[in-house]
């Protein structure tokens, strides 16, 4: 079963109302706060640093274009059509590749496994923007496109960056102006137990390798000045002998 097409327009309408500058989303932080601190984490773990990167649910492709130094073969897989948009556009010389992908539809995984081969994932703050029914399926896409070589880092809010965020959209000036459209499309984030996901994987038939905590890192800022950053879990995953 896809998305529902309420969430998929949820993102259509984010992206498309979206500014085309680097930094201008909640989340699109500069990849040296970002995926570079995680490139430094997983990159130890993978057993084949010459497969594929997808990075799942790639938006603008900021970090999608940081891997794509690093690694011979990028992809951006991403939801929505206009995030992808945003995506080819600041990528002109093409370092990546980009892709509409429904993680949660099997066949669609199926597909992209059957055209990759085995492949590693990088997804960073997806799975919490995920309804809740989809979370399992979602995981369960990657470990289709992981197969049997690949590895998968993940990032996710922990369930403590649930109480910062209420407090940012209940502030009496209301939320910051870089958080406001996330509510205003009906995409507010949702919650993940810190159990969950390694269950998630597990049920998955994968292993957690390796994980910790380190903040998600965000581009908008608080009053007193200081940039807002969120408790976040990682975790390295894949299938063990």
């Amino acid at each position: 079963m896809s998305v529902t097409s309420r969430y998929r327009e949820a993102w259509e309408g984010f992206w498309r109302e979206a500014p085309a500058e680097q930094g201008a989303v909640f989340w699109d932080a500069e990849p040296s706060l970002t995926a570079g601190r995680h490139v430094a984490i997983f990159e130890p773990h993978l057993t084949d640093p010459g497969l594929p990167m997808v990075d799942l649910g790639c938006g603008n492709g900021t970090q999608t274009r940081f891997l794509a130094d690093r690694f011979p073969r990028v992809i951006g897989a991403e939801l929505s059509a206009a995030a992808l948009d945003h995506a080819r556009l600041a990528d002109p010389a093409g370092q990546a590749t980009y892709r509409l992908f429904d993680a949660v539809e099997k066949a669609e995984a199926q597909t992209l496994h059957a055209e990759l081969g085995d492949a590693n994932i990088y997804m960073r703050g997806v799975l919490h923007q995920a309804e809740p029914d989809d979370r399992q399926l979602m995981v369960n896409g990657i470990a289709t496109l992981i197969g049997e070589r690949g590895r998968v880092f993940l990032v996710e809010l922990s369930e403590s960056a649930k109480p910062i965020l209420v407090g940012l959209a209940q502030s009496p000036s209301g939320p910051p102006p870089k958080l406001a459209p996330i509510f205003r499309h009906g995409i507010a984030p949702g919650e993940v137990a810190d159990a969950a996901v390694p269950e998630y994987l597990r049920a998955a038939g994968l292993t957690v390798i390796a994980s910790g905590e380190l903040p998600l890192i965000t581009t908008e800022y608080a009053p007193d000045g200081t940039r807002i950053e969120l408790p976040s879990k990682w975790a390295v995953a894949g299938r063990t002998v």
